[in-house]
Parts: structure tokens; sequence; C-alpha cells
């Protein structure tokens, strides 16, 4: 490594140390004793089996730097560590090792690949990196049913193709199989109209859940299986169906079913309590439901499809007074987490299942239900979906209830047929945002729809040319609100003055009560506060300075304002 690659990576090092151990940084000590291969080699199949980091040998649990020893007589040499770890894990794991000067002290540096397979040591250990009960990180064992979990996450094994140890055909139900033609039929296009059409061991084949040699597949269990079958061979699988009123449960219905028959068992609960109210648009009048039919299929899709079932658990479905709540085992497949769950590539972790659902008509072919829960809640004027209570174990999504807002979703859906086609979803999220917030920077929107500033900025100006939004301020200091015409068609002109009209009082009061507070302010200040550009800033000084507000001292960048003796 070259002296500007060493110099980078010590001040990585430094950082690290200061930061303390995560679940992709291990703190190795050697002040007391060296650590040996055996020690070294399994941290590193702990931290493989864990999303890959770094393992700092020489650097104590509390960050401080005190060494590592030499491992080959009077000297490390780093491609012998990265052969020895190679040659004594299965599959071989290759590291990037490197010697560093820190300070005056030696650190050695393991940089571990994130591994899609299993990695144990080749004496058959098997560590995983996980977050103790206090917070910190820690290497426990790795079991079976866990090594399943790791694969079926990296999408190296799908857990509806595995074969069901002991079933027999007889163990699946010929109603299920009906079941798929009724779906198919009802669905039209949005469904696979061969699957119609075929016998029952047909439909399976199809569908990818029966094997060549006929065995019974988990994937044709929890599709077509009988329930006492379901619960011999698949005992994680169970959903529930509860409804809260206050404190009161008022509905605690558990099942056991194949997942086409729990869809529909859960649908027509659903559809039996979503109140509907009725809005006139034009000549026609629109069913407004408390909740979108499609984001809660969808969603439900999602947490049956995509569940852990090698995690103990059930799917709730939990109805509350002011929202509804969907939660399944396991938390989000690799690479999706809440800041990229819209933008993301699909990622099914059984992609068996996920196209058996869009095959029959119950969900979004293309991939992008999730999209479509967002949308769907947006249309009828309510909160989009929110997934922050999301953990590594646990996905939930949580459909907001309430009262929806009748005036945004007239407005919506005579711009629709206005325009003959559904509003996207940015274009809602803009929307919404912006009636709830009043006002937003291009950054802040940006994170809103998962998408850079750049794609936000053209989305915008799409949205400027159709007369729904009006920019403020310049570059940096730009934000963005509803237009007034937007504003009027929401019974809500007094919206659009308080967003336009106070903004340039407000902004007068904060740069007076600036310069009481701090005995001066100058320009770049009062752009940032007033979150406009310097131009603007210069005109509104420039204002108060002739109005006798505000006196001017200096010259050029040396310029600044105070009070009036």
């Amino acid at each position: 490594m070259d002296e500007h690659g060493s110099g980078a990576l010590a001040e990585r090092i430094r950082s690290w140390a200061a930061a303390g151990e995560r679940y992709d940084v291990e703190f190795k000590s050697e002040q007391r004793k060296p650590l040996n291969d055996h020690d070294l080699i399994e941290a590193v199949t702990c931290l493989a089996n864990g999303s890959g980091g770094v393992l700092l040998v020489g650097v104590e649990d509390d960050g401080k730097l005190t060494g590592a020893r030499p491992r080959q007589g009077e000297s490390t040499d780093p491609l012998r560590v990265q052969a020895v770890v190679a040659n004594n894990t299965q599959p071989p794991v290759s590291t990037v090792v490197n010697v560093v000067d820190v300070d005056g002290v030696s650190v050695l540096v393991v940089e571990v690949p994130d591994s899609s397979q299993v990695v144990g040591t080749t004496k058959g250990t098997y560590l995983r990196r996980t977050i103790g009960a206090d917070g910190r990180p820690r290497c426990m064992p790795f079991y079976a049913h866990e090594m399943l979990a790791h694969q079926i996450d990296y999408g190296a094994v799908d857990f509806a193709s595995l074969p069901a140890r002991g079933a027999a055909w007889t163990d699946l139900d010929p109603i299920e199989f009906e079941r798929v033609r009724r779906l198919v039929r009802e669905s039209g296009n949005r469904a696979d109209q061969i699957l119609a059409d075929l016998a029952d061991l047909e439909i399976a084949r199809a569908l990818g859940v029966a094997r060549a040699d006929d065995e019974v597949t988990t994937g044709a269990l929890l599709l077509f299986g009988r329930a006492d079958a379901i619960r011999r061979f698949i005992p994680t699988h169970e959903a529930a169906f509860q409804v809260m009123r206050g404190e009161e449960v008022q509905t605690n219905d558990f099942f056991t079913l194949p997942l086409l028959r729990l869809a529909d068992e859960m649908f027509n609960r659903f559809r039996a309590r979503n109140d509907e109210e009725e809005l006139q648009v034009g000549m026609f009048r629109v069913a407004i439901p408390a909740y979108s039919e499609t984001a809660f299929r969808e969603a439900l899709a999602n947490a049956l499809t995509h569940r852990d079932y090698t995690r103990r658990g059930a799917v709730h479905v939990q109805w509350t007074d002011d929202q509804l709540e969907i939660s399944s085992p396991g938390g989000f497949p690799e690479g999706i987490d809440v800041s990229n769950i819209l933008v993301a590539a699909p990622h099914p972790r059984s992609p068996l299942l996920a196209d058996a659902f869009k095959r029959v008509g119950l969900v979004e072919r293309t991939g992008r239900g999730i999209n479509r829960m967002f949308a769907e809640q947006l249309r009828v004027g309510r909160p989009a979906p929110d997934y922050g209570r999301t953990t590594a174990y646990q996905v939930t999504a949580v459909l907001p209830g309430g009262p929806a807002n009748l005036a945004m979703t007239r407005w919506v859906l005579e711009q629709e047929q206005q325009g003959d086609r559904p509003l996207t979803v940015p274009e809602l999220q803009i929307l919404s945002d912006l009636l709830r917030e009043r006002r937003a920077t291009t950054g802040e929107l940006a994170h809103l729809l998962q998408r850079t500033e750049n794609e936000t900025r053209t989305q915008l100006a799409r949205m400027v040319d159709r007369g729904w939004v009006e920019a403020r301020g310049e570059r940096k200091g730009r934000t963005w609100h509803l237009s007034a015409a937007v504003y009027r068609a929401l019974d809500s002109s007094a919206g659009y003055v308080r967003v336009r009209g106070f903004e340039p009082l407000q902004q007068e009061q904060m740069v007076l009560s600036y310069v009481d507070a701090h005995g001066q302010v100058t320009r770049s200040q009062v752009a940032e506060l007033c979150t406009m550009s310097p131009k603007q800033a210069t005109r509104l000084l420039s204002r108060l300075v002739n109005e006798g507000k505000l006196h001017r001292h200096g010259e050029r960048r040396a310029t600044y304002y105070t009070r009036p003796s």
C-alpha cells in the first residue's frame, strides 16, 4: 500500500476506534496475549455471516489503540494472513489484510466481504454477528434454521422450493386448485388465464411448486395444503385478524390455512368493516372507503409471501380506531430498507410465492405493489403507509385512518379525469406533503420521494408547468408550496395567503429579533435565517435600512447591520 493509501486507512482506523464496535466493526486486543489463528478465523467467519465488515487487531474494547503483535517472527506478512484465513474457512473467505501504523502503533486490519453463502471454519464452527440485549455487537452460534433464513434472505434458496419430507399428494386439497381457477377467471387480464384450463398437478408445476418427481414442496403445501398438513409440516405458518376498540378486543381470529384461502378470509373480513362515504365528482358519485382495498390487498400479500417462514410468529392484521396495521415475522429482504422501499428493485423473499400471487391476479404483476399502496392511500385523501416501526425481526406496515381530506380527493380525481391518466406516486407525495406542511425545500422533498435532488427538481418543474406548485426563493434558499389555483380548488384561499402573504412580515421580524439578540447581522446570516438567496437578503436588508429599522456599516464583504442608536 502506498503512503497516501496508508494515511487514508490510518484515518479510517482512528474513526472506527472512536466510534466503537458496531455490527460491522470488531476489535481484538493483543495487549495481554497474542490473538491465535483459531480466534482470528472465527472472528472473520462471524463478520462474513453478518454483513461483512472490518476486524481491527490491536484495538481495545474501549477503542484505545494498543497495537498488534508480529505474527511471523519480527513482522506480519498480510498475504500470509490472507492465506491462513482462506485455507481455514469453508467456503474460502477472500479478505484484504493490511498492517497500518497509527499514532506509533501497528494495527492489523482485516477487511471481510459480505457472503451470500453461510461461512464456517474448516473445523465445523459456525458463528454469526448479532446485536445483544445490551445493544453491543457479539458473535453467537449459527444454528441450522438461522442458516436457512440467511440463504433465503440472500436469494440462494427459495423456501417454497424445499421438499416437505413425508408429505404426500393427498395432503393437498383439490378445492384449493379450484380456487386458483376461480381467482384467475375473476381477475381477467390481471391474471395468467392459462392456469384456468390446467389440471391440478399441471397448476402446481406451472407455479413451480411441484418437483419433477412429484415430491410435495413447502410451496405446494402453503398454496394448496390441508390445514392439518400445514400444521404438521410448516408449524411456523399462522395468521391472525384482530379488531380493537380502545383497549377492548372485539375480534381475535387465528388461522392456519393455505395462502389463497387465507387471503380470501382476510379480504372478506376487511370488506365487512371497511365503511365508505360518497363524494360527488362532476356528474358522478364516487365511493371513498375508510381504507384503500388495493393498499390492504398489496400489504397483506407482501406479508404472506415475503414473511420469514423459518421464524416462528404469525402474520397479524390489527384494526384499531385510527389505523390498520399489517405485520409479519422477519425483516425486509436483503438490500431493502425504509429509506429505499419505493425505488429499490423488487426482491421477494420467496419468488415462487410472490409469482403465484401475481399470476392468479391477487397483486400487481409489475412487482411494484408498495408503490400502489402509497398511491391508493394518498388518492383517497389519507396519509401514506408508514413502515417506521419495521425492525430486523418484523416488518410492520401501518395504513393511517381517520377522516379523509375529501377536498383533496375530489381535486385529485378531477385532475386525473382531465389529464386522462392517474397521478403518479411522486406527484401525490409532493401534493400531500405541501398541503400538510405548507412548504418544503428541494432536499426535504427528495428525501420524501427517495430520489436524488436532480430527479426531484425535474418532477417539481413538471408540476409547476401544470400549475400545481410554485417556487419561492432561489438556489439553496428555494422552497416550494401549492399554487393559488390548488388552494382555491381546495376551498382554502386563506391557506395560500398564510404561505405567501405573511412571509415578508415574518422575515422582517426574524431579522430584527436576530439583531436584538446578537447585536448585528450579515447578509449571509439573513439568507440562511430566512432560507432565501443572497440577492433576496440584500433587498430585504436595503428595505429595512430605508425604513430606518437597521443601520449599515462597512463595505462589500465586511458589511454588517445593527439597530440605529
